[in-house]
């Protein structure tokens, strides 16, 4: 008869021998993981002890409590992933976590996203990673490591072939390691998706856009790219697209949240018309106007069978370029997903998103609007749908289902095991 291991049981005696408190969140997330049938599963168990989980009383975990815990899971390689996002861990628990990652072989998927690591932290897990040959899933999303912590992921790109999925969202990320990571990525050969979004960048002159154009050239393996927040000015969308005519890897393209226009969209629109790899484009919070959505529009409704989910939230499209984005919907049998609140409805263009719906031309679960009806005028209302929206909190507690932001867009599926 197999013998179920007992994680809670082992960190106990751990915590005795280490002389350390026990955690209550940990012990209780070690309890139920004891309970989980995965266990006995090929695909191992991810352990989440996110410090803003709501179902629970979460204290949460300090560098110390890391430690401990790193004693037990040492010998359970049935736990593939590990979620310590918005906790309290530094540069010393990262040193533990650096120790670690090189003895463990099981770990699939890392989250350590907004924890207090720094770069010294950063040189030592971006270290560590350099041997590590099972990881697939890294994210480091807030953890303020600055420029020459990004220095030390960029060199580990060079040497790590294992890695698929990398997040330095929110790092402080500046315009050398951008440049150096974009250079790594010219030879890297496993990397299928990475997160730079906001870093800080001082210049006017969008080198960092033209370095990652010209990794775009002759990378074959990256499918998702977010570049959200660097901003990006229509000279550096022409780049990019210029790159893309001869891309034919990338998937997902994040440019939400820059400084494109219509000359940036009209970029897009052609590229659109003859690249047919895109499936998803976020251009949120840019300012393409009527021109921009139109250009978009024409390019999608007779010349692209690609793109799936186009994101346009809070573009400053009025009434004019809304019809034509939903004319483009009613016209193109792939495009399935579209996105475009905060823009400038009016009666015509409510009336043109409520009778897409309900012709069955697009699906509520696929769109961040929906109609309803006041005195026989149909307004929209706003739905919790989009891309990534509720990347930074879901699913944390169970208030939006799994799905609901449609979070299942994304490419690469290497999450959790």
């Amino acid at each position: 008869m197999e013998v179920r291991p007992d994680l809670h049981l082992h960190y106990v005696q751990a915590c005795q021998i280490l002389g350390q408190p026990r955690n209550p969140f940990i012990a209780c997330v070690l309890q139920e993981a004891d309970k989980s049938d995965k266990i006995r599963c090929t695909e191992g168990i991810t352990l989440k002890m996110a410090g803003n989980n709501h179902l629970v009383p979460v204290q949460r975990v300090t560098d110390d409590d890391f430690g401990v815990l790193a004693s037990v899971l040492d010998q359970a390689a049935f736990v593939t992933g590990l979620d310590l996002g918005c906790n309290l861990l530094t540069d010393a628990g990262a040193k533990t976590m650096a120790t670690f990652l090189q003895e463990n072989s099981s770990l699939r998927y890392l989250n350590l996203m907004f924890n207090d690591i720094g770069t010294s932290g950063a040189e030592l897990i971006a270290g560590a990673l350099r041997t590590n040959e099972s990881l697939v899933h890294v994210k480091m999303t807030g953890n303020k490591i600055g420029n020459q912590g990004g220095m030390f992921f960029a060199s580990m790109l060079q040497i790590n072939s294992t890695l698929e999925k990398l997040d330095l969202g929110d790092c402080d990320l500046g315009q050398k390691c951008l440049i150096a990571i974009a250079i790594a990525l010219t030879q890297n050969k496993s990397l299928k998706a990475i997160n730079l979004n906001r870093p800080l960048l001082f210049s006017q002159q969008e080198e960092t856009t033209v370095h990652i154009a010209q990794m775009l050239r002759v990378n074959s393996s990256l499918v998702e790219l977010h570049l959200s927040k660097h901003g990006m000015k229509n000279f550096g969308v022409e780049r990019l697209c210029e790159a893309l005519y001869e891309n034919s890897s990338l998937r997902y393209l994040d440019l939400s949240c820059n400084k494109i226009t219509r000359d940036g969209a009209k970029c897009l629109g052609e590229l659109l018309k003859r690249n047919q790899t895109l499936e998803i484009l976020d251009l949120s919070a840019n300012r393409l106007e009527d021109a921009g959505a139109i250009y978009l529009s024409e390019a999608l409704s007779f010349l692209n069978s690609s793109l799936q989910a186009l994101s346009v939230v809070s573009c400053s499209i009025s009434s004019k370029g809304l019809i034509a984005l939903s004319s483009a919907v009613k016209s193109n049998l792939t495009l399935s997903y579209i996105y475009v609140w905060g823009n400038k409805f009016d009666k015509a263009s409510c009336m043109a998103f409520w009778d897409l719906i309900q012709t069955g031309h697009l699906n509520l679960s696929r769109t961040d609007v929906s109609p309803y009806k006041v005195d026989g005028q149909i307004y929209l209302a706003e739905l919790s749908h989009g891309l990534q929206k509720h990347y930074y909190w879901a699913p944390r507690h169970n208030v939006v289902p799994e799905g609901a932001a449609n979070t299942s867009l994304e490419i690469v599926d290497v999450s959790e095991h």
